[in-house]
C-alpha cells in the first residue's frame, strides 16, 4: 500500500496515511472538522534507483563506447551456418 500526503486547505494541517491505491482522495480534517479539507497532494517517489540504467537518461552521464562483436570462436553459434560445422544444419 502506497503511503500519501494530505494538507488541509482550510487549517493547513498535513497528514500521512497508508492506504490503497483506490482510496478517495479527498476526506475529513481530523484538527478542524472541514468535510471535504484533506486533499491529496503530489509528492515525490520514496525510493531511488541505484547503479546505471535507462532511467538516468542520456544527459546524466556519456555513452561508453560500443564493443565490437567478436566472432565465435567455436563451430558452435555461427549465425551465418556457413561455416560447414554439423550444428550449424
Amino acid at each position: 500500500m502506497p503511503l500519501y500526503e494530505y494538507r488541509c486547505e482550510a487549517c493547513g494541517q498535513p497528514e500521512e496515511k497508508l492506504e490503497s491505491l483506490s482510496a478517495p482522495e479527498v476526506h475529513a480534517c481530523g484538527a478542524c472538522g472541514a468535510a471535504q479539507g484533506m486533499k491529496r497532494q503530489v509528492s515525490v517517489a520514496a525510493f531511488t534507483l541505484a547503479g546505471g540504467g535507462w532511467y538516468k537518461g542520456a544527459a546524466s552521464e556519456p555513452a561508453a563506447p560500443a564493443a565490437k562483436a567478436e566472432a565465435p570462436k567455436s563451430g558452435h553459434g555461427c549465425a551465418a551456418g556457413g561455416c560447414g560445422c554439423p550444428l550449424a544444419g
